[in-house]
């Protein structure tokens, strides 16, 4: 296994590279982008538009077009990718857990003291925000960008992805509370009526949601070896196969050695939903990374965790809707995504 030191100054160097990349780029050049990009207003908390058939806030836009200009992924490095809300967090402290385990145990590990998020940063996010860099202790990083808009430079490297989705019924709850924490003073609060809609339409952050996951199911079909597929689902109720899968597919599996000691039930445990949200530094702490003006509280990231907690918000015949539109959008796909 290739040594943290190692990793830290692989991760170093591409710093300086992207460092330097940035500066010949002036950020007027993303502003005169975005005065021909279409938007939506009003329709979730933060304003939307459309970037090659995906929506977006205007600060997220800005972020991919450096991404695109800028990023450069180690060979080595791993990609987690998902649409938000459909197992994001928990993806990141499952995967940076993996990777670190054996320089850190769980008494040591950093998700005792900072979010997943600020361990595993999103790259669209890392050449905009002041507070945010990629000098990681692991090459790992996270986007919600669409199979489509990724970077040139991951698609035609040799890195890994890995992809998480989850019923879009979940998503949409879970989208939809995240929208009411994060509700400016300026905005009333989205009924969730209102919010149902859009989402149907294809309105939400990366949405459509499902054109985000069809792209990422399509390419891990043509490279299976490349992009690992994962069911929010799944995992809940198989953890053990899926962690052991993941490790295997990024490049550190697990020995007989360390499943006999029980390393993988110990990286669940600390992840999972029950540890995690009953930490002081996700109840009450503050990201590091903070967007312009607006303030992320840790917590905003833990709420349930639930299969099925859609139903305690839908109706029948709202959830009826979006499993049609499920149905017909997936329709030859070979995916599913309904919660068994």
């Amino acid at each position: 296994m290739e040594s943290l030191s190692s990793k830290m100054n692989q991760g170093q160097k591409s710093n300086e590279k992207e460092e330097n990349m940035s500066e010949t780029k002036s950020p007027n050049i993303y502003t005169e982008i975005m005065s021909t990009i279409p938007g939506r207003k009003g329709c979730w908390p933060a304003d939307l538009y459309q970037y090659e058939g995906f929506w977006y806030g205007r600060y997220t836009i800005e972020g991919i077009l450096s991404t695109q200009d800028h990023f450069k992924p180690q060979p080595n490095s791993v990609i987690l990718s998902s649409a938000p809300k459909s197992g994001t967090t928990w993806l990141k402290a499952l995967s940076f857990s993996i990777m670190t385990r054996s320089h850190f145990d769980e008494s040591t590990n950093p998700l005792l003291t900072k979010i997943s998020h600020d361990l595993v940063p999103f790259m669209e996010y890392q050449f905009l925000s002041n507070s945010q860099t990629l000098d990681l202790n692991v090459p790992l990083s996270a986007t919600h960008i669409s199979y489509t808009s990724l970077p040139k430079s991951i698609i035609n490297s040799g890195c890994k992805i890995v992809y998480i989705c989850r019923d879009p019924k979940d998503v949409f709850v879970s989208l939809w509370h995240h929208s009411q924490k994060s509700v400016t003073k300026a905005r009333e609060d989205l009924h969730l009526e209102n919010a149902f809609m859009y989402f149907c339409e294809g309105l939400s952050s990366s949405g459509p949601y499902w054109d985000h996951v069809l792209g990422y199911w399509r390419a891990s079909l043509e490279s299976p070896e490349r992009i690992l597929f994962l069911k929010y689902e799944d995992l809940m109720n198989d953890a053990v196969y899926w962690v052991k899968k993941m490790a295997q597919f990024m490049g550190y599996p697990f020995s007989f050695e360390e499943e006999d000691k029980g390393a993988v039930q110990k990286i669940i445990n600390l992840c999972s939903f029950e540890n995690m949200s009953s930490l002081e530094v996700n109840k009450s702490g503050i990201a590091e990374i903070q967007l312009k003006e607006m303030v992320i509280r840790n917590n905003i990231f833990f709420r349930k965790g639930k299969i099925r907690d859609w139903k305690n918000h839908l109706t029948v015949e709202m959830a009826m809707q979006l499993d049609q539109i499920t149905k017909q959008k997936l329709n030859g796909s070979g995916l599913t995504l309904h919660a068994a």
